[in-house]
């Protein structure tokens, strides 16, 4: 039953991934279109919050928070660690502009000032990589709260594309990766264990 439903969620994602490269201007140009103070300062907080070094803190505090569960700390390095390279990987290799580098939409001074370094293209979305990677560990060791993590992902997914830093699709493509790449170190770590060996190797004495 779960992979019948996990199938229909990849076909799902899939056609509204196709959509969503053929109307990626309209749709940027739509969301922006929502801006207001308010919703402003809410999603410039929330980028704040979503940062790289802010993400791997918590989620390793999240883990150290309770002993069973501080065998999954290197598993989850891993899969941030992935996220990491591979995002950058396919960055330098496609090169695509933001929205606001093409002149679709405006952007805040305050993020085109922040983090637009020459490297950093828009395709796919970090942010949405960082966010989705981790929920497949939280929904194995915490699955209250994995609820609480995939309304925290989809909203910075959304702001992405709120501030026209983003197209859609990028923040798709950027959460079903992410998501993929979690999946595999989960499965690997539960398959042979490694996270767990390594962790008693340096911390248990027997």
């Amino acid at each position: 039953m779960n992979k019948k439903r996990g199938l229909v969620w990849g076909i799902v994602l899939i056609l509204v991934l196709m959509v969503s490269f053929y109307f990626d201007a309209d749709i940027v140009k739509s969301i922006s279109g929502l801006r207001s103070d308010v919703l402003n300062r809410f999603f410039l907080g929330l980028a704040f919050i979503s940062s790289n070094i802010i993400i791997f803190f918590f989620l390793t505090s999240l883990f150290l928070w309770k002993e069973h569960k501080r065998k999954w700390i290197l598993p989850l390095w891993v899969t941030l660690g992935l996220n990491a390279v591979i995002g950058f990987i396919l960055k330098i290799t496609i090169q695509r502009q933001r929205p606001f580098q093409l002149g679709i939409v405006s952007v805040l001074p305050v993020l085109e000032e922040a983090s637009h370094s020459i490297w950093n293209f828009s395709f796919p979305s970090f942010h949405a990589m960082l966010a989705f990677c981790a929920v497949p560990i939280l929904s194995h060791q915490f699955k209250k709260f994995k609820y609480v993590w995939i309304i925290f992902a989809v909203l910075v997914a959304f702001s992405r594309v709120y501030f026209g830093v983003h197209f859609l699709s990028d923040v798709i493509s950027g959460g079903i990766l992410g998501y993929a790449l979690g999946i595999l170190v989960m499965k690997s770590e539960q398959e042979y264990k490694w996270g767990e060996k390594i962790y008693k190797k340096i911390f248990k004495k027997k």
